[in-house]
């Protein structure tokens, strides 16, 4: 005797409808649907929430201790990294899903609703008012954030070194010392006297300085450029 094949999606009706009324079963996955749409935009809201007082309590037995990051931590970060550290509503980037989710996963988990939010990212990243690794964060109070969701490409390896040189003034003034001396090296022999002597090289030396500071200054003035102290917290394009 040959023995009926089985049909899945028949078993998982029979499932389906020994475990939730069928009569009602269209309604109740519309009310959870409704209710899911209803938080998510809640929580779009939320993400354009600002305050320097704003306090998430979190349930501290519920929380990753990996994820808990102080004031100074984030801001060293910030300026060795040229970063900036602004509220979620000056990012103009695409929210993924995957941090809305984020979201609602930590709310659930600790009961809470969620605001105040904040994000580590380059500038380019957000928008900035007129005066490649986004990091989503919470405030926990005290000038302790935690760290909700992290999303997009890595940055790139050398940018700490890259961006060392406008940390500060004296960091820009070496960088602008070595483009000059390199810039002095590469002047052919005889090009300003028939004797390349040191009296010479320095004198090349210091007409290149000024030429690459003057150069330094043009660019910073008239891009309203910063050092990293100055604007990794600044929502100002110009800070």
């Amino acid at each position: 005797m040959r023995l009926p094949r089985t049909n899945i999606e028949d078993k998982l009706s029979r499932l389906r409808n020994k475990e939730f009324d069928a009569s009602t079963w269209k309604d109740q996955v519309l009310k959870i649907l409704n209710k899911e749409d209803l938080h998510e935009n809640q929580i779009l809201e939320n993400l354009k929430t600002t305050g320097t007082n704003i306090e998430n309590v979190f349930d501290f037995d519920q929380l990753e201790t990996n994820r808990i990051y102080h004031i100074s931590q984030i801001k060293k970060i910030c300026i060795d990294y040229r970063l900036r550290f602004l509220d979620a509503k000056y990012f103009k980037g695409k929210l993924p899903n995957s941090a809305i989710e984020a979201i609602k996963v930590l709310e659930n988990k600790h009961d809470i609703e969620l605001k105040g939010f904040k994000i580590i990212a380059p500038s380019k990243l957000f928008k900035l008012e007129n005066a490649d690794d986004p990091l989503l964060f919470a405030p926990m109070g005290n000038d302790y954030f935690y760290l909700v969701h992290k999303w997009g490409n890595d940055l790139h390896p050398f940018r700490k070194n890259m961006m060392w040189f406008f940390k500060s003034f004296e960091n820009l003034l070496i960088l602008t010392f070595l483009v000059s001396f390199i810039l002095t090296l590469l002047v052919p022999d005889g090009l300003f006297s028939k004797n390349s002597d040191t009296s010479t090289f320095i004198m090349i030396f210091f007409f290149m300085f000024k030429s690459v500071a003057a150069v330094v200054l043009f660019y910073g003035f008239a891009l309203g450029k910063n050092f990293n102290t100055a604007i990794w917290n600044s929502k100002y394009f110009n800070a």
